[in-house]
């Protein structure tokens, strides 16, 4: 046993003395991961401290599960948990297949030069700034000045105010996001389906098998492992929706549907000042998504043994 343990010692110090230049590269990434991901968590417990920055972290007093009961019994627990899982899930259901569906139709294409028109004109979107794009959302979308109404113009038609529109909000806010970002987020599927064995389609052909049945049956069994990858860690992100873009399309006629935790946390911490509220609301928000991964997680791996881990 002791000469097992001392074998095992001498290949891994001679795996890391022969290895030892990469280890070197990868030291400042890990550094900077450790200083900016991990430090930082030691400030999550002000979620169970009535803080104070004047007295510190550590000179803070505990309250225990105060400030998660004080978020619970709030007025805005249900409607924020609501809007949030609403828009979540919104955005997956049309988000998620719409990248597949892109990569498949691309991988269709034939045509080289159209082919790549077709997917630089998909990605460009991706590469407009948050601000600008909603910048783009209002005034495309103003009942009086946008470009939208002038076309409803034309055909009789007087747009209302969609962003004063609270039933409106979950669905502008999803397929802007789908226009925005389904062509960068096909990329990886594309990218799958290339590496396909070509000999796959050949054969299939000579079986008689159509384009439909070809893709039915090569590309997206070929698409299955990575698009359960990506599911898995969308659904990590469930209770995560993007605050940036819906803090910057929220105004106070839509906010009954676009009032999400994120932008919750930011006006308890930031606006209104209780830090210690907007941790544990965060760390509420943490602890749901880290569930919901694994669980999403293990139920992958045991229907189609696929799983991140």
């Amino acid at each position: 046993m002791k000469k097992n343990k001392a074998q095992h010692k001498q290949t891994f110090a001679q795996g890391f003395k022969n290895s030892r230049a990469l280890y070197i590269l990868l030291l400042p990434s890990l550094i900077i991961f450790l200083l900016f991901t991990y430090y930082p968590m030691y400030g999550v417990i002000i979620a169970f401290k009535d803080f104070s920055p004047a007295q510190g972290i550590l000179g803070s007093p505990w309250v225990g599960l105060k400030n998660f009961m004080q978020y619970f019994n709030s007025y805005q627990f249900w409607p924020t948990i609501r809007n949030t899982i609403v828009i979540s899930l919104y955005t997956i259901l049309v988000t998620f297949p719409l990248p597949i569906f892109l990569a498949l139709m691309c991988n269709q294409i034939r045509a080289r030069r159209f082919k790549k028109f077709f997917q630089v004109s998909t990605y460009l979107p991706h590469f407009i700034s948050t601000v600008v794009m909603c910048g783009m959302i209002i005034l495309f979308l103003s009942p009086s000045t946008g470009i939208i109404a002038k076309l409803a113009e034309l055909f009789g038609v007087t747009l209302p105010n969609l962003m004063g529109s609270a039933s409106a909000f979950p669905s502008i806010y999803v397929w802007t996001e789908a226009w925005q970002h389904v062509g960068w987020d096909s990329i990886l599927y594309i990218a799958t389906l290339s590496a396909i064995d070509p000999t796959l389609y050949e054969a299939a052909t000579m079986d008689g098998a159509s384009k439909w049945k070809r893709m039915l049956h090569i590309d997206v069994p070929a698409l299955l492992p990575t698009a359960t990858i990506m599911f898995i860690l969308r659904m990590g992100s469930v209770m995560s929706v993007g605050f940036e873009k819906i803090y910057l399309l929220q105004n106070t006629l839509n906010s009954s549907t676009s009032e999400i935790i994120s932008t919750y946390v930011y006006k308890m911490g930031l606006v209104s000042n209780q830090y210690s509220l907007s941790s544990a609301i965060g760390l509420f928000n943490n602890v749901i998504n880290l569930i919901l991964l694994l669980l999403v997680n293990y139920m992958s791996k045991k229907l189609n043994d696929t799983s991140l881990i």
